[in-house]
């Protein structure tokens, strides 16, 4: 597999870094495409590495004894899937699915476990997306309870363009239902008043944004909570993109 070839990959954990923590890890790192549906992690089953995403987008799902499913996170190229580690989790909560197809850095834990013993930095850097990640799960289950199904959708439609380089989400919209957890005839209904309004374009499964700002007003007070505190906690730590992947040989 490639490695990692770029001072600044295209993940903001990974980009921020300490120099000395990325150097000893970057050998370590494998750049892996990420398929659509692939699963990174099970519900409740042990794991051996983390994923830092670049261009994928990864949804963690919580599954019920039923086999009902609903997303309480997303994590794009501004995070990491896996965190149950920094709490020595055995296992994960929750499954990691690949939402939005692209790549990712693979890393196993036992190397990234050692750096974080090594440098209190890097604990600190996790930690603190880690509390950013527990906000925005917590944000997306008062929503889930609370919330219309347009302004979920509103909401889930924001925070998936912004770990995208692009106005457009492939998805259909039995899955956006399957992440929001509620019935696919909501979301038709609730994609076709957005569509009126003209604020997207949905045609087989893609939704093209056609006007963001009219869409962050007419979402729900979840994804500005979501934004401002991830953006309080990270904001002095996490680095912005600078450069883009480059993938070396293997």
């Amino acid at each position: 597999m490639p490695k990692a070839s770029s001072d600044h990959p295209q993940n903001r954990l990974l980009a921020s870094l300490p120099k000395g923590s990325f150097n000893r890890l970057r050998p370590h790192l494998e750049l892996v495409p990420l398929t659509l549906g692939q699963i990174l992690h099970q519900q409740h089953v042990a794991f051996d590495h983390v994923t830092f995403p670049t261009t994928a987008v990864v949804s963690l799902v919580s599954i019920l004894k039923n086999g009902a499913s609903a997303e309480i996170g997303m994590i794009g190229h501004e995070g990491m899937v896996g965190t149950s580690l920094l709490m020595d989790g055995a296992d994960a909560a929750c499954q990691g699915v690949v939402q939005i197809a692209g790549d990712g850095y693979r890393l196993k834990i036992t190397y990234l476990k050692a750096e974080l013993v090594r440098s209190p930095e890097v604990l600190n850097l996790l930690l603190r997306y880690v509390q950013a990640l527990v906000i925005q799960t917590s944000q997306t289950a008062v929503c889930n309870r609370h919330h219309e199904v347009d302004q979920q959708l509103c909401r889930w439609l924001l925070l998936s363009l912004d770990r995208v380089s692009t106005n457009k989400v492939h998805m259909t919209q039995e899955l956006i239902a399957q992440m929001l957890g509620v019935r696919r005839v909501g979301v038709s209904v609730a994609a076709g008043k957005l569509q009126a309004a003209g604020l997207i374009q949905y045609h087989r499964g893609t939704i093209t944004v056609l006007d963001r700002s009219a869409l962050e007003t007419r979402s729900c007070e979840c994804y500005t909570t979501v934004k401002q505190e991830t953006h309080r906690l990270l904001q002095k730590w996490v680095r912005p993109m600078r450069a883009s992947v480059r993938k070396g040989p293997e």
